[in-house]
């Protein structure tokens, strides 16, 4: 472990340069963006333990990654750096030449490809926690330019689509043919939420999106469809549509499918339907951007945290023809507690980055996370967590 005394000096981008001459060259360096965040934060823990990493954490805010870097018990030094993604960021990667970035800082819905870019220009790997549809499913726009150089560039390491696809690809095999899809996300409310996933969730309430119904693609509209579902140790939740990369990605990788239905929800159910009713105000237009409002809405949200648990449920339902030819349903449900819930979504990025460190991945170029995690180990990452699974 590093003494915390000689992680002092570690907000400097010149004890970077130092550190290769005290670890050698082939130190992998990562650098994670918004790593003193929700998400940055639980995969800096993560990693610092790895013996072939060297962690920067990174943000618009020099103090908190100062803070964040000396409160890890790290393999090496970490190291903070002050880092503005829309602001000189190409330079930056140049002073600090990191060979892997993670990009959590979202909301991802509105963003470009600036980080992935410079990324690609600097020549170092790029993963990215992305949920939104358009934002995962475009970053193959940039597959030649990662391909040219020997790159992986991966965006969606998160829930959605890696472990959404992780578990459809583990139960594939006892199908003959899967027809249908239904999942969702119940999250706690008494978890550390952050405004950038708030505005993601804003950014689509009530706006209307494409998924595959019966075999044809429908417009449905954002925390629509409301309904409730029992998950077994949680209670009943509510839950409503949610746009997700998966409803581009899967009907063209199980193209058999017929439907796919996703849904997420909120613990409070004051608040869960109070969503739904704004977003028929959405849906109507008297609302026009939702998101502006995140910042209130969120501020609201914590207020009736009293009436809330740490702990959230997923749950998967898949069903078609069995291999006999008989009709066939396999659940699959994931419950989390002591507010590990949102550490589920980092477990990709952290795998990705120690398989690159040790060569692991043997594909490059620029594609959604899936194929690169297996069930298996997905669940195995999961394991020191207050979280368990069960299928039937």
């Amino acid at each position: 472990m590093v003494p915390a005394k000689a992680r002092l000096a570690n907000c400097s981008i010149c004890a970077i340069f130092l550190s290769v001459e005290l670890y050698g060259a082939e130190m992998i360096r990562v650098l994670i963006v918004g790593g003193y965040g929700n998400f940055g934060s639980f995969i800096a823990k993560s990693l610092a333990q790895d013996e072939e990493i060297e962690l920067v954490i990174a943000g618009r805010s020099i103090k908190k990654a100062r803070q964040m870097a000396d409160s890890l018990a790290a393999r090496h030094i970490v190291h903070a750096v002050q880092v503005d993604i829309h602001h000189n960021f190409q330079e930056t990667l140049r002073t600090i030449k990191p060979n892997i970035v993670i990009h959590t800082s979202g909301p991802f819905q509105g963003q470009g490809y600036d980080v992935a870019l410079a990324c690609i220009a600097q020549g170092c790997h790029y993963i990215d926690l992305a949920d939104g549809r358009d934002f995962v499913t475009g970053i193959s726009a940039l597959d030649s330019a990662a391909k040219a150089k020997n790159l992986v560039i991966v965006s969606g390491a998160s829930s959605v689509p890696c472990l959404t696809a992780a578990i459809v690809d583990h139960f594939r095999p006892q199908f003959q043919k899967l027809e249908s899809l239904d999942y969702g996300i119940a999250t706690a409310q008494k978890t550390n939420r952050g405004l950038a996933t708030t505005a993601a969730i804003l950014g689509y309430v009530g706006r209307s999106f494409l998924s595959l119904r019966d075999g044809r693609f429908v417009k449905i509209y954002g925390w629509q469809g409301l309904h409730g579902r029992k998950y077994g140790g949680l209670g009943r939740r509510l839950l409503s549509y949610c746009d997700i990369p998966d409803l581009s990605l899967f009907p063209l990788r199980y193209p058999e499918l017929k439907t796919i239905r996703f849904y997420a929800g909120i613990e409070v159910p004051f608040i869960h339907a109070g969503l739904w009713a704004l977003s028929w105000l959405v849906r109507w237009g008297m609302i026009k951007d939702l998101a502006k409002f995140a910042p209130a809405l969120l501020r609201l949200s914590r207020l009736f945290d009293r009436f809330g648990t740490d702990q959230s449920g997923f749950h998967m339902v898949l069903s078609g023809v069995g291999q006999g030819g008989d009709r066939k349903i396999i659940r699959f449900e994931l419950v989390a507690r002591a507010g590990d819930g949102p550490n589920i979504p980092c477990v990709p990025s952290i795998l990705l980055a120690k398989k690159l460190a040790r060569g692991q991945v043997n594909q490059a170029g620029a594609f959604p996370c899936v194929d690169l995690i297996n069930l298996d180990e997905y669940l195995a990452a999961l394991r020191p967590l207050q979280i368990e699974w069960s299928e039937d």
